[in-house]
């Protein structure tokens, strides 16, 4: 019995033994099958035990839904605040656009002025070099003015082309720029859908964790403390990182991106266009000058000509009078040379028979040329007025052709100054075309 006893001791083991009163009566196969059972349930007791000690550590609470209600909350106000920033950065880009176009805008004005200019200034150009058809054939040669005229309206066609092609170049530009605008619009109101709910200002000084999950900041970086966060004081620090299922998307990457180039691109554009346009101007101004100076000169000298002509014309006039004179003295010469018309009118001392001559002639050889030597001085002096006469016709019709030459020549005169006046006329731009441009 006792070492039954034992046995079974051993066998239950030492945590829990069995002790039985008086010997063991029932079978052992009965009692070993109790014995198992018994084991079975401690070692499910200890597991339930030890599986409990681990659910405290590793199983949710009893508010699991409040819980994870608020870090779903927490976690979408993350997400809406990190959106925030990028729908602010669109709208900063947007702003910058609108104004860059705006920019842009008066620069395209500004051009189409100078090309307004520039058409007008060849308007006048074509209507001085038809004002100066009109003058006199005698005025029509070609001159310095005309070649002036001729640079100019060459000069101002180049200029033109040059302000066309820098135009076309501008308004693809705002095309450009419109395209992005409109393309950040997009972007910017697919991401403002989730912002519903979301305050609107963004946080000021010392609110910079917002930025931890958005910007890949450094731990040794410093951002300014200013309220910088819409402008970005510290750009070159904050890196936006694409996510396709973030709030920074490659859509927004790509928008910000071209929106930047076109500016960029804007900018540079603008002030070539500013350089362009007052070179423009300033050889406007050189080329209408000198055009303006040479038709200066052109009336100078036409009228200095014109002075020389009518001092050619009194000298003209004087020899002619002198001429004249002599032309009458000549004649007067000539008809006392001829001596009267009738024979009968002869007096004793005229007649070549008189009796002086009739004695001296009773003598051979003794004849004298006094016949030969009148008809030779009458036909001299009747040589003598035709040459003066000829020479009193030329310069009648030297006399003539200066008249003229002095009525060309103010009629050029007035018409180069009517050129000048209509040039400073229109200097200033001022008016409008009134025809269809030729250029």
């Amino acid at each position: 019995m006792a070492t039954t006893a034992a046995a079974l001791t051993s066998s239950v083991g030492t945590t829990r033994p069995m002790a039985l009163c008086g010997g063991l009566i029932g079978p052992s196969v009965w009692r070993n099958n109790t014995l198992k059972e018994i084991n079975l349930s401690e070692g499910v007791i200890r597991r339930s035990d030890q599986s409990n000690e681990l659910g405290k550590l590793v199983d949710v609470l009893p508010h699991l839904r409040g819980i994870l209600a608020e870090l779903s909350n927490d976690e979408a106000h993350r997400y809406g605040r990190q959106v925030r920033l990028v729908v602010y950065r669109l709208r900063e880009s947007i702003i910058d656009t609108n104004e860059e176009m705006k920019m842009l805008n008066r620069i395209r004005e500004r051009l189409e002025r100078a090309h307004e200019h520039i058409r007008k200034d060849l308007v006048v150009n074509y209507q001085s070099q038809q004002i100066r058809k009109t003058r006199p054939d005698r005025e029509k040669c070609k001159d310095g003015a005309d070649d002036l005229l001729d640079a100019e309206r060459l000069t101002l066609l180049n200029l033109k082309r040059m302000i066309e092609e820098h135009l076309k170049l501008v308004k693809e530009q705002l095309q450009v720029l419109e395209a992005a605008r409109r393309r950040l619009m997009n972007v910017e109101r697919e991401r403002s859908r989730v912002l519903d709910l979301v305050c609107a200002a963004i946080p000021g000084i010392g609110s910079q964790s917002a930025y931890i999950n958005l910007y890949n900041i450094g731990p040794n970086r410093r951002c300014s403390s200013s309220a910088s966060h819409i402008r970005g004081a510290c750009s070159s620090d904050l890196i936006f990182r694409p996510d396709n299922l973030g709030p920074y998307t490659p859509e927004c990457e790509t928008a910000l991106e071209d929106a930047r180039t076109a500016r960029v691109r804007s900018e540079l554009l603008r002030y070539d266009a500013v350089v362009l346009i007052e070179k423009v101007e300033k050889i406007q101004r050189e080329v209408h000058e000198a055009v303006n100076q040479g038709l200066y000169h052109k009336v100078a000298e036409t009228i200095n000509l014109k002075h020389h002509l009518e001092i050619a014309s009194g000298e003209n006039r004087h020899a002619t009078n002198r001429a004249q004179r002599w032309y009458d003295v000549t004649e007067h010469a000539w008809w006392h040379t001829r001596g009267p018309e009738s024979t009968h009118d002869l007096m004793t001392h005229e007649k070549l028979d008189r009796p002086i001559m009739n004695n001296l002639q009773k003598h051979p050889g003794q004849n004298m040329p006094e016949a030969q030597e009148i008809v030779r001085g009458g036909d001299g002096l009747q040589e003598s007025l035709h040459t003066t006469g000829r020479n009193i016709s030329l310069l009648k019709l030297a006399h003539t052709k200066l008249v003229a030459d002095i009525a060309d020549k103010d009629t050029g005169a007035e018409v180069d100054d009517s050129v000048i006046k209509l040039r400073r006329r229109k200097a200033n731009h001022r008016w409008v075309l009134k025809s269809k441009p030729f250029y």
